[in-house]
């Protein structure tokens, strides 16, 4: 073999060597890329739902607030029903009755049209019946 032969040779197959390490390390920057952009989307999510989660909690806070100032007030009515003049009030009301020196006013309210007309169909349908 000549001199030249053999250098020509080397240089192939350090050329070679060459373009096999330049390969794997584009390989690697690329897998390297593609593992950031993942991760910043992984971080990008948790960010959001960590913001929606603390959201909702605070909803949810407010909603147990009011159920319970509900709750409290329910208490204090029920307390209140147990009077003997809370029930005589509610007997009153419900029967339409008034005490002594009291004068009963009972208002009616005009119903609309397609409610008339529902209860005039449902009178008719009891007369009917009997």
């Amino acid at each position: 073999m000549n001199k030249p032969d053999l250098i020509e040779k080397t240089q192939q197959k350090n050329n070679q060597r060459k373009n096999k390490i330049r390969f794997y390390y584009s390989f690697l920057t690329i897998l390297l890329l593609v593992c950031l952009v993942h991760v910043g989307v992984s971080a990008f999510k948790n960010i959001t739902k960590s913001i929606s989660y603390h959201g909702k909690i605070k909803k949810m806070k407010a909603l147990n607030q009011q159920a319970y100032m509900e709750n409290q007030k329910l208490k204090e009515e029920l307390d209140d029903f147990s009077s003997m003049k809370s029930l005589e009030a509610i007997a009153r009301n419900n029967l339409k009755m008034a005490g002594k020196d009291e004068v009963l006013v009972i208002i009616n309210k005009p119903q609309p049209p397609q409610q008339q007309n529902q209860n005039q169909n449902l009178k008719k349908k009891k007369k009917d019946k009997k």
